[in-house]
This record gives structure tokens, sequence and C-alpha cells, in this order.
């Protein structure tokens, strides 16, 4: 992101906000931006309703609000387009759109987090343009909006006066690079060690999405191959074995794997083993080697790599992050 000089004085950064709207995707852009007022940011924010009205997050949560969006006036240096699981309705909302799309106007810059993306695809701010939207709709996103090329597991993604982000906490992530653009590194750093998160964060969204599941195939000889490889990821699983396995030449085995899974089986064999190493690290804690040697990785460097390759952190790193929050028993 361009830098912009700290000397420029007070930015207006509006959120709109809906019925339904995620409430995290809402309060923590808005304690980011609070937030690195006390560290030398200064930042006005506005909430903006369709009508000026309070709106129920879909929490339950009640939010009021300053102004309508036909009384908002002047130009923001900030516009954030919260998401919410009602996203699919909201997008056939032609009125909700056309706010977007007027607050898009009178914007220097647009910020999207989560499914908020949709909002912005819809409302054809997005055509030509990168974007990511939470991990879990990065495929519909994709495939409702053609024009939209989806980056799935960027945590944010800016692609000229537009950024979008990934799923509700990566709206922290993005507030907090729009602080380091607008008031330098010292402020952002400020506010990340206030609120007690990540500057940025490791990786990407691959760390989060879901397990992969075995893909569906109507080829019987290729689903033996895919059954063997799930309930034993540790084994055999090079092409010449699964070829036997099979019954198969190993050039047919590798043309069953491009046209039914997408990918080459030394490809999918390697996901597999990563998702069962994942769960070892998750549920126990057994030594790196172990790990390493039961679900086929053979070596803790090899199981580094990969995690690296795939997840973009180390396999310590994700078990000292993702296993636990850290929270510790206050009993006894």
């Amino acid at each position: 992101m361009n830098p912009r000089h700290a000397g420029s004085g007070t930015l207006l950064v509006t959120v709109f906000v809906f019925p339904g709207v995620r409430l995290l995707d809402v309060t923590g852009p808005i304690e980011v931006f609070t937030s690195a007022n006390e560290f030398g940011g200064r930042y006005r924010l506005q909430l903006v309703s369709a009508d000026g009205g309070e709106v129920t997050t879909a929490a339950g949560t009640r939010l009021g609000v300053d102004a309508a969006v036909d009384q908002v006036r002047g130009t923001s240096d900030v516009l954030v387009v919260p998401g919410g699981p009602g996203w699919d309705r909201l997008i056939k909302d032609d009125a909700l759109l056309d706010h977007v799309r007027t607050l898009h106007a009178r914007s220097c810059r647009t910020a999207s987090v989560c499914t908020g993306a949709f909002l912005l695809a819809a409302a054809g701010l997005l055509d030509g343009r990168r974007a990511t939207t939470h991990w879990r709709n990065a495929d519909e996103l994709a495939l409702r909006f053609p024009a939209v090329r989806v980056e799935p597991d960027a945590i944010f993604v800016e692609d000229g006066t537009v950024v979008t982000s990934a799923g509700v906490s990566a709206g922290i992530d993005l507030s907090l690079a729009l602080v380091e653009e607008h008031f330098g590194g010292e402020v952002a750093r400020s506010v990340a060690k206030d609120m007690v998160v990540f500057m940025q964060r490791p990786g990407g969204q691959s760390q989060f999405s879901a397990r992969a599941r075995a893909p569906h195939t109507r080829q019987d000889a290729l689903r033996r191959v895919l059954d063997a490889v799930a309930e034993a990821p540790g084994a055999d699983h090079t092409l010449s074995a699964m070829a036997r396995r099979a019954s198969l030449s190993s050039r047919h085995v590798t043309r069953l794997f491009h046209d039914e899974v997408g990918v080459t089986p030394a490809r999918y064999v390697e996901q597999v083993r990563l998702e069962a190493a994942v769960s070892m690290l998750e549920s126990g804690d057994d030594p790196m080697a172990v790990v390493a040697r039961r679900t086929g990785f053979g070596s803790p460097e090899s199981l580094r790599r990969a995690f690296v390759r795939q997840l973009g952190v180390t396999p310590g790193a994700y078990r000292a992050g993702f296993r636990t929050t850290g929270a510790v028993s206050a009993t006894g």
C-alpha cells in the first residue's frame, strides 16, 4: 500500500451497516482505528445505514447509527463494507447495492470484510479486480462473479482503490495495514500490541480451511486407491503402488487422477498426509518425528517443507497457534 503522509489531518472512516451484518466485521475495524488514535493516529468514524436507523446484527446486538446514506457529506478516506451470513439475500437487494455504489463513489478507499466482498462484487466494484473473501465462500464468489479474480488464500488483497479481506477477524489485519499506510509502522505496531494481535499473521487462509474430503468418482479402481490413501496416509502410496492396487498401468492411474481428482497422484497423497499431520498436531503431543513417520512424510524436515509450502507456517507454529487459545484453567 502506498504510504500517506501522517500530517494530512483527520481521516474519516465510514462503516456501512445493515440488518444482519456480522458484528465482528464492524467492531474489529472500529477497534483498530479508534485504538490508533491513542498512539498518534487521527481518525473520525461514522456508522451509516440506509435510512439512518439502528440495525440489528446477526448476533442480535443493536447498533446505533450516525447518519443515513443520503446524509453523508464530503469524502470518506475509507469506506468499510462488512459482511453477514445473509450475503446471498443481500446481493439481490438493489437498493442496498445502490447505497454501496454511492458510498464508494464518495470514498478514497473502499474496503470489504469477509462476505462484504459479495456486496462489492454484486455492485460491480470488483469487475476485473483481484479480491478475496472468507475461505469457505471463495469458490462461490468466483462462480457467481467470473469477472472477479479471486485469491482464496490471501488474508487481504489490494487492487487499486479497493481492498478486500478474508473472514471476520481478517478485517483487523486489513485495518492495521491501512493504519500503517496512513500513519506509519510504529503506530500500527502499537495498535497490534495493544490489541494483542499479529501485526502480520503468518500464513494464509489455508491454515483455517476445512479438511479436504475424498473426491467423488464413479471409477471403482480409483475409488480403491483413494480409500487406501485416506485409511492409511503413512503407507506406501507411490505411483507404482497405486497402479498395483488399481490393477492399472501407472499412466492410466495418472490420467484418472487428472480427470477425476484434478491433481497429480503425488499431490493428492501429500494433501491427505498433510491433513493427517494437522489432525495429529491439533489433538496430541507426539514429537515431530513421530508425526512425520505416521503420516508418511518420513522426516520432520519433509513435514516442515510441506507445511510451509501448503499452509505458510511450520508444524511447530501451527501446533502453537491453532491447537489451543492458550487459556489456562483457573481451578485449584
